[in-house]
């Protein structure tokens, strides 16, 4: 009741829970709340006979980079450390009010693994050295690490290599140490960074080596959960199932292509309806390596549909088609009558994300028919939707310039800052492909070498 009809703002709002925990709150909220942007902490490690030591600094993180130099911001960050030993226990906590500090953690053997941020509840991304990452992987290995902390270890590691922190290859290694993984949630967040991989080494010649990566790693996953619903399982079972095929599918798993084919056919023959869980990774597989008497199948199937949400479905993998004719086609389709002008986006958005060329057909596209586009969505969300699953995967520096100079002629007021965004992530591509490019291709190629 200290506030009973009286107003009050932050301050006393941090001054109250100060008092209750004892801890520094104002200082530590302002250094959040008066500053842009968050904190990489850097974390290397040094065993001390039984004691394990922690160097760690902090630094914020960019998009395009370490931001260094004296005018680098600082954090106030609450860091918690847990171990090997209770993967669930919090060992100790300390405060990073300074730009860099050495911690002392007793009773840690050589052999147990230290993880920064359990819960990955902490507002900051982590840079461990080369070691203490190498330590990590048998938790993913043995499930050791919570789920959450699998999950957000990966998708740190994957944002500093698209940054040029790490070399990417050390996020494939860390990828490969998911072979046992059981959880949706990090399927899911792991196969949506393997496609931004995968997108950007469209831009070489050594897509298959990806492809291939992407078989290996899902194989076991794939093989465990099957095609058929198993008695006692979840609903995130049945979400993993669908992307573990679709996944497989896409990038050309031999077995998962013939089944998912087979399945396509006997539907399409009302032998035997897919389910709902299982018709987006059929319909994705089937369209990626198929041919023009698929596609007009699927167009088929998306016309006798009845229920809205399986045109969808339809629509949302029409761009996996390969040829560049029938990509033509997809996109031809996107405006026509049959499509609702709210569900054109991402037909086009289907296209621009399938392929190299799917990528440069969708494009010209978007830039053949501005005018229609403009005037159906301009005001609205759509257009900046449209504007960036058109063109934010391409990785060569000329056509961000192309992007700018189309937009700048071509005006679309409700995009302006999506445009500038999408011209940010292009150039971004290129740094990352241009710097990481043959590192990851002699990773590939060695990891396929027979030992010698």
């Amino acid at each position: 009741n200290l506030f009973c009809f009286f107003s009050t703002g932050n301050t006393d709002l941090w001054d109250c829970l100060e008092q209750a925990s004892g801890k520094p709150i104002a200082l530590v909220m302002s250094s959040w709340t008066k500053q842009m942007g968050f904190p990489i902490i850097v974390v290397d490690q040094e065993q001390q006979g039984d004691d394990r030591i922690l160097k760690i600094s902090q630094k914020k993180f960019c998009a395009s980079g370490p931001h260094n130099g004296e005018d680098c911001p600082k954090w106030m960050v609450p860091i918690s450390i847990c171990t090997g030993e209770d993967p669930g226990c919090t060992k100790l906590k300390v405060l990073l009010d300074s730009p860099e500090t050495t911690i002392t953690i007793n009773n840690v053997s050589p052999d147990q693994w230290v993880k920064i941020n359990p819960g990955t509840v902490g507002f900051y991304r982590i840079q461990y050295s080369s070691a203490m990452l190498e330590s990590l992987l048998p938790g993913i290995r043995d499930l050791t690490l919570l789920p959450v902390d699998r999950l957000g270890l990966q998708n740190d590691l994957f944002s500093l290599s698209r940054a040029g922190m790490i070399s990417t290859v050390e996020v494939l290694k860390l990828m490969e140490a998911f072979v046992n993984e059981p959880n949706y949630t990090v399927w899911s967040d792991l196969s949506c960074n393997l496609g931004v991989l995968s997108s950007l080494l469209s831009h070489t010649d050594f897509h298959e080596e990806i492809q291939e990566f992407i078989r290996d790693l899902f194989t076991p996953i794939g093989l465990k959960l099957g095609w058929e619903c198993k008695q006692g399982e979840g609903h995130l079972d049945a979400l993993l199932r669908g992307l573990v095929l679709g996944k497989l599918g896409k990038a050309g798993h031999k077995p998962t292509l013939e089944e998912a084919r087979r399945r396509f056919k006997d539907h399409v023959e009302g032998k035997q309806i897919l389910s709902a869980d299982l018709r987006s990774p059929v319909y994705l597989t089937v369209l990626k390596h198929g041919d023009s008497a698929t596609l007009d199948t699927m167009l088929k199937l998306h016309k006798q549909a009845d229920m809205q949400e399986e045109k969808n479905r339809i629509e949302r993998v029409l761009g996996a088609i390969s040829a560049p004719d029938l990509i033509q086609k997809v996109l031809t389709f996107a405006l026509s009558e049959d499509v609702r002008p709210q569900d054109t986006v991402s037909v086009i958005g289907g296209v621009a994300g399938s392929s190299k060329h799917g990528r440069k057909a969708a494009w010209k596209f978007v830039k053949d028919n501005w005018e229609e586009l403009h005037n159906r969505y301009q005001g609205g969300f759509l257009i900046s939707r449209l504007i960036k699953l058109s063109v934010d995967g391409f990785a060569i520096d000329k056509m961000a310039a192309e992007v700018k100079s189309f937009f700048e002629s071509h005006h679309a007021p409700a995009a302006e800052r999506t445009v500038q965004q999408c011209c940010e992530n292009i150039l971004l591509n290129a740094a990352w492909l241009k710097r990481d490019a043959d590192d990851i291709h002699q990773y590939l190629l060695k990891r396929k070498a027979p030992p010698v």
